[in-house]
């Protein structure tokens, strides 16, 4: 499936809604989060982007924390493996540099370490369970990339 869909930023306030809806579809239903754990207070003050096909329909988000930390990617099933990821990825790591950040961090389930590694994050510190999940932190230095 190539389906064209365009990066764009936003902000929670603008598309709360929609950008509830899919991280409610990926991570509660797909992935058993409790939904206490995915709702948090950080979405008021993050910098969000979010994928988008030409109908309008959201099939991606992510969000930059102040802090430099990167989380919340969460992309449709269908539209995996597609290229989306990698697009909000990188536009979430240039609005890191356009904000003088010097790194960026993360925290990747483990079988997405591969595609992070790919976008020159390293591995760093012992693996942790978030939401009943295996993670590893991630760090990319925006100096060096």
């Amino acid at each position: 499936m190539s389906s064209p869909f365009q990066v764009s930023c936003t902000t929670w306030a603008a598309h709360e809604s929609v950008l509830t809806d899919l991280r409610h579809r990926v991570f509660v239903t797909e992935q058993g989060v409790p939904e206490a754990l995915e709702v948090d207070d950080e979405d008021a003050g993050a910098v969000h982007v979010m994928a988008m096909l030409p109908s309008e329909t959201v099939i991606g988000t992510g969000r930059l924390l102040a802090d430099g930390h990167i989380g919340r990617i969460a992309v449709e099933e269908a539209y995996r493996r597609h290229g989306v990821g990698r697009a909000m990825l990188m536009t979430l790591i240039d609005i890191a540099r356009q904000q003088d950040l010097t790194t960026v961090h993360l925290g990747a389930q483990i079988p997405a370490i591969p595609f992070y590694q790919g976008m020159g994050f390293e591995p760093e510190g012992e693996e942790f369970l978030d939401a009943g999940i295996p993670h590893q932190h991630m760090v990319l230095n925006l100096q060096r990339a």
